[in-house]
């Protein structure tokens, strides 16, 4: 293909699966080098085979997904990027078939198909829905994978594995390290997208993703400020203080489950969070809005009302609270201009979105 590749692998804790994960890439077609941070798997990593194309990093504590990311990105040298988790396994033309998908240059980022790996006839993820107030999961998770056969645009890649070229990587800043973990990949989709890019979904990059749906309360703690710093970053100020009151009303319901649930203390330490840094939060919103070169318009494209994760989420919203979200977002929308002839999506008259959020 003419361009080198990178894959980027985090390590932290036992990593079971590392050395599967780490022999499927060695095996897929132009893998460049392999660059891995330990961050605090020493033990998982000291048992990998011994190659020229892998290079570790070893920071010495926990930088967290996101700033881990970051730094294999500043020491990978591959035109194109690609992130893989741990406890995933590539299929052999996985890297080759996201990397020809960025060769388009419309394309900003592209995810895999990302199966389950005990039963690979079934997806984790087509790329991730994304809500209006920044809720989002696995897109078409259970589903069987022969429905999902068709390259397509998509609101958020799935972190599990995806891929980017490193030009705009730089261009974007990567991710924001501040979220630690969980939801990084989202915010910087709709920064893609808001930068004049699609979010594609690549069903010939197939990869096994050894899944576990978990909810505890750091977990949960981390998902909710990660999602509001999302919410209060990514919106031009008109569309912000609109969607405000609606948020207003979902943050108290969100408390209230969280009292049923448990994790009421680690719910507010999110909001104790954003207050105390109000002053970064503007300064990384400043950044956000200055890369951006499409209105929110296209956003009104990109994102759905309804809250409607799977099954397998263990938990649901009602349908009158959902009519609630759609007739709230329809309102926000027709109070914003719409996209002038040239920022248009290309292909926008034959592609419509689907019940889950996905761009078809």
């Amino acid at each position: 293909m003419g361009e080198s590749l990178s894959v980027v692998v985090l390590a932290y804790g036992d990593e079971p699966h590392l050395n599967g994960c780490i022999q499927s890439i060695l095996a897929n077609e132009g893998v460049t080098e392999i660059v891995i941070v330990d961050n605090g798997a020493s033990d998982a990593i000291a048992k990998l085979p011994s190659d020229p194309a892998i290079q570790i990093l070893s920071p010495g504590l926990n930088l967290g997904f996101a700033a881990g990311c970051n730094l294999a990105a500043e020491t990978a040298t591959g035109s194109t990027l690609v992130f893989v988790n741990s406890d995933v396994e590539l299929e052999p033309t996985a890297c080759a078939a996201l990397q020809t998908r960025l060769q388009d240059p419309t394309v900003g980022l592209a995810t895999a198909s990302v199966r389950i790996a005990d039963r690979p006839e079934l997806m984790n993820s087509g790329g991730n829905p994304v809500q209006f107030l920044m809720f989002s999961w696995a897109g078409g998770l259970g589903d069987p994978a022969r429905n999902h056969t068709r390259s397509q645009r998509v609101a958020s890649v799935s972190g599990a594995t995806f891929a980017i070229r490193r030009e705009l990587w730089c261009a974007l800043g990567g991710f924001n390290s501040d979220y630690f973990v969980y939801g990084e990949d989202l915010e910087l989709s709709l920064r893609v997208w808001l930068a004049g890019y699609d979010v594609i979904y690549e069903p010939r990059a197939i990869s096994h993703h050894w899944y576990e749906f978990s909810r505890n309360p750091d977990k949960l703690y981390l998902l909710e400020r990660n999602r509001l710093m999302t919410l209060f970053t990514i919106y031009e100020k008109a569309t912000l203080w609109r969607t405000v009151p609606v948020a207003a009303v979902i943050e108290a319901a969100v408390l209230v489950a969280a009292l049923r649930d448990g994790w009421a203390r680690q719910k507010v330490s999110g909001w104790l969070w954003i207050w105390q840094n109000r002053t970064r939060l503007r300064e990384r919103r400043r950044v956000v809005q200055a890369k951006r070169t499409r209105g929110d318009a296209i956003l009104f494209k990109v994102l759905q009302a309804p809250i409607n994760p799977p099954p397998a989420f263990g938990f649901s919203v009602p349908q009158v609270l959902n009519r609630c979200l759609s007739m709230a977002w329809d309102r926000i929308a027709s109070r914003t201009a719409t996209l002038p002839p040239t920022e248009r999506i290309v292909g926008d008259a034959d592609h419509a979105f689907a019940s889950d959020g996905r761009v078809e």
